[in-house]
């Protein structure tokens, strides 16, 4: 059996419901006297949101009075001061995980009474918090904020025009946590989901469908939408093999699956969808998901990523560390810290790794020449500290938290690891300049804080570097084990399926992920009936409820995947 498509940049899931498009129909149920509260996040276009939810209301002959939540915030100083942290006061790059509620961002929750004949509608980030007759929900995936903020054009959460520029630092730390948590809390009362992705023509479902268009996800294998973004050091093998991005400057960081930040597109045969968040799905079914053991160890947390660092071309990445697990808690805020692994999808035995110490690496002289690169621009050799490892083609690495690590150019790195906040902590980063031409923040005193200083000489190659441990075998197939560790709460498997090999498996309580990392695809097949073909690179989440599943290679020649879960 072939495979009829290669790498599927949007992967869709079809709905029975339909999809809607622009304010005309949106705004169809609204009747004069009601008030309409249209909440999201920060970067939605709201002055185009107010201008087509009251124009539409207007061709209905229903006049409109808009209310912007916006200038019922709190100074921007209080928010500064209620956000703020003794623990990281001045540091420039990190904030702990904001626990504010969003209401606590507000002056006043105002008083808002019906027009009669009319319909009052408020809008911004917040306005479920004023009483209302319907509830909307504009939104707009969180790569279009990151991309308003690091272009100097975003603001934060409640930030006021001339107080200068908005900063990923409240964004990935404050104004995500918040606004999340309360989309999370409303999702259940919204009435109208809103895509803005077109501010001008969104497209829409209402709340009933929107609900169980993700009811129905919770049941079945899935994908969520890929991306691909830019940095210095990046290569272009998502560019050359599987067409991503061909315009841009490079495709570095390739977020196959990463919650909070994933989205997952839902439509109809026809072409018209919406864009959900990953993390609305696990809001509202956690248990489906998850499956009952993942959601007591995680809450509603989506706690194992898949995404890509691709160097192809490009240079070697950071030599950094994640925070060690007691560090995160107490410093961050996180309740679990990023463990990671490299699966090398490409590489080779000229090509590197670095990773752990040398058994005889002078640490205070380590410190001295990092903090001097940081400070007055020095170079210094961090193989002198650092070991390497060949880039072997599928050899997995494994890098629990405070172990120093980065992959080195000309490697595509299939990253599976944990998912917490963006808590990268860097040793060393080449005197790099980002693409503003600024020096790319290193974090050198956090880093060695968290440096795991036994992770050392022979000891990483025997734990680290671990050799394929079979766990079963069938016709034509074998499962083995390829990363375990007991401080890891997550192992990696890698299935070898020979031509029409098929392969029985089951979630047994908890949710898999699964990338094909060689060969052409698969065909994963569940026992309710559901059939998602997988091809290579790409990544599919199976459902804890799933259950008993099916997977049979595809195309001319042998598949390789690897399948992630929680112990």
């Amino acid at each position: 059996m072939s495979l009829v498509r290669g790498y599927e940049a949007e992967p869709c899931h079809r709905i029975t419901s339909a999809v809607g498009a622009g304010y005309r129909e949106a705004v169809a149920d609204l009747t004069a006297g009601q008030v309409l509260a249209v909440d999201g996040p920060v970067a939605v276009d709201w002055e185009a949101v107010a201008a087509g939810v009251c124009d539409a209301l207007a061709a209905r002959g229903i006049a409109a009075k808009p209310v912007d939540l916006r200038e019922h915030y709190a100074d921007w100083q209080d928010i500064l001061d209620l956000t703020g942290s003794a623990v990281l006061e001045d540091d420039p790059d990190f904030a702990p995980l904001s626990q504010a509620g969003l209401a606590s961002f507000l002056a006043e929750t105002p008083r808002v009474e019906p027009v009669p004949g009319g319909v009052t509608v408020v809008l911004g980030p917040g306005a479920a918090l004023v009483a209302h007759d319907r509830l909307w929900y504009a939104d707009l995936p969180k790569r279009y904020a990151e991309a308003a903020i690091t272009g100097g054009t975003g603001r934060n959460l409640g930030q006021p025009a001339g107080t200068g520029a908005g900063t990923t630092r409240r964004l990935f730390y404050i104004d995500w946590p918040v606004l999340d948590r309360h989309r999370d809390a409303i999702l259940a009362d919204i009435d109208l989901w809103l895509d803005t992705q077109d501010p001008e023509t969104p497209s829409w479902l209402d709340g009933p469908a929107l609900r169980g268009a993700l009811a129905d996800l919770a049941a079945q294998p899935f994908r969520t939408r890929p991306t691909f973004n830019t940095t210095s050091w990046g290569g272009h093998w998502a560019q050359e093999q599987l067409g991503f991005n061909r315009d841009a400057a490079n495709t570095a960081l390739g977020y196959e699956l990463i919650a909070p930040e994933s989205g997952i597109l839902v439509g109809t045969q026809e072409g018209a969808r919406v864009e959900v968040p990953l993390q609305a799905l696990v809001a509202l079914h956690p248990q489906e998901v998850l499956g009952e053991p993942v959601h007591a160890a995680f809450g509603t947390s989506f706690p194992i990523r898949f995404d890509y660092l691709d160097t192809v071309g490009g240079g070697n990445l950071s030599v950094h560390c994640h925070p060690q697990p007691d560090y995160m808690q107490r410093v961050f805020g996180w309740p679990y810290t990023q463990h990671e692994t490299y699966y090398m999808m490409l590489g080779g035995p000229d090509r590197k790794v670095f990773l752990g110490l040398h058994e005889d690496a002078d640490l205070e002289q380590f410190r001295r020449e990092a903090d001097h690169a940081f400070h007055d621009g020095e170079p210094f050799d961090i193989e002198r500290y650092v070991q390497t490892f060949p880039a072997e083609q599928h050899q997995l690495f494994l890098i629990p938290g405070g172990t120093p690590h980065g992959s080195g150019e000309g490697n595509v790195v299939l990253e599976i690891s944990a998912t917490p906040y963006l808590y990268s902590l860097r040793f060393y980063d080449w005197l790099r300049k980002d693409g503003a031409g600024k020096p790319r923040p290193v974090h050198v005193g956090h880093a060695f804080e968290n440096l795991n200083r036994a992770r050392v000489g022979e000891d990483v190659a025997r734990d680290l570097v671990q050799q394929p441990q079979e766990l079963r075998a069938g016709e034509g197939w074998r499962e083995d084990v390829i990363g375990r560790l007991p401080e890891m709460f997550f192992e990696v498997r890698r299935f070898e399926l020979a031509r029409d090999a098929v392969v029985e498996d089951t979630t047994d309580g908890r949710f898999h992920i699964v990338n094909v990392v060689a060969g052409e695809g698969v065909v994963v097949e569940t026992d309710s009936g559901h059939r998602y073909e997988l091809a290579y690179a790409e990544t599919l989440t199976v459902p804890a409820c799933v259950g008993d599943y099916r997977v049979r290679a595809l195309g001319s020649g042998p598949v390789r995947y690897v399948k992630a879960l929680v112990r």
